[in-house]
């Protein structure tokens, strides 16, 4: 299975850097700040069907194609092209995210930046890697040193801009510096220490299933806003719902958690 993984994201690695720099049109999907390119459904559809070759009786649960159910314990969460709007506008921020689930949990994943020809891959119980050597979340145990990240996105609820403004001016307020790609890139340098930490209140199960198995295994903690575990439950109202997510390391997360829910 993890041969499939692998297989996989370069699979479809080739495919974005094949339009990579291309790009001239797009459709907007939810909103302003969610599209899809042509690279996206090219890259899904690759994904797939390497999947398919081999555990063709899996289910899969894609960001393009939806959940597609055949009463397997097996998910394969797929996110073909994370970072698109990076993508269209010529950034080198983007890549391809695979988690498999086994009855709702992760226990495989892999993240692919094509640009960087860098792979994370983590398998439950094992640890995890990039490019085959072994990672670790930083070791930093004050939030004063660190960078972290941050991605805000376009809302239409009332106030959640507004107070998720808040959360960025106190976070600022208490670390070195706050960076953001928006994409996986800033989970995958959370798992590898060169980020802090890494915080984003508005993503999708195919964000964040794979990421953040990966942190847990590089020996972070993953969490909601609130500092609880994910459900990863694959019933339509839970699979298609945002997550807000808190990524670091075990002697910075409670402090973090604290100061994002301070006086809010």
């Amino acid at each position: 299975m993890e041969r499939t993984v692998r297989k996989a994201l370069h699979g479809a690695g080739i495919i974005l850097m094949h339009n990579f720099g291309k790009i001239t049109d797009y459709e907007e999907k939810e909103s302003q700040s969610s599209i899809v390119t042509k690279a996206d459904i090219e890259s899904e559809k690759k994904i797939i069907e390497i999947i398919s070759e081999k555990f063709p009786d899996h289910n899969t649960l894609g960001e393009e194609t939806g959940f597609q159910n055949r009463n397997s314990e097996f998910t394969w969460v797929i996110d073909p092209l994370d970072g698109t709007s990076n993508f269209a506008a010529g950034l080198p921020w983007f890549g391809v995210i695979i988690c498999v689930l086994k009855n709702s949990i992760p226990f495989l994943a892999g993240c692919f930046l094509p640009v960087q020809n860098e792979l994370y891959f983590a398998e439950k119980g094992r640890g995890a890697t990039c490019n085959g050597k072994k990672i670790t979340v930083s070791d930093e145990t004050k939030l004063k040193n660190i960078l972290a990240a941050y991605s805000l996105d376009f809302s239409d609820e009332p106030g959640k801009t507004e107070h998720e403004t808040k959360v960025i001016g106190t976070l600022v307020k208490n670390i070195r510096n706050l960076r953001g790609t928006n994409c996986l890139i800033d989970f995958c340098y959370t798992a590898d220490g060169k980020l802090g930490a890494c915080i984003n209140q508005t993503t999708k199960i195919w964000d964040i299933a794979a990421p953040g198995l990966i942190i847990e295994e590089a020996g972070g903690i993953v969490t909601d806003i609130l500092g609880n575990q994910f459900d990863f439950s694959l019933n339509e109202t839970n699979y298609n719902r945002n997550f807000n997510i808190v990524c670091s390391n075990k002697m910075l997360h409670a402090e973090l958690i604290k100061l994002m829910n301070h006086g809010f």
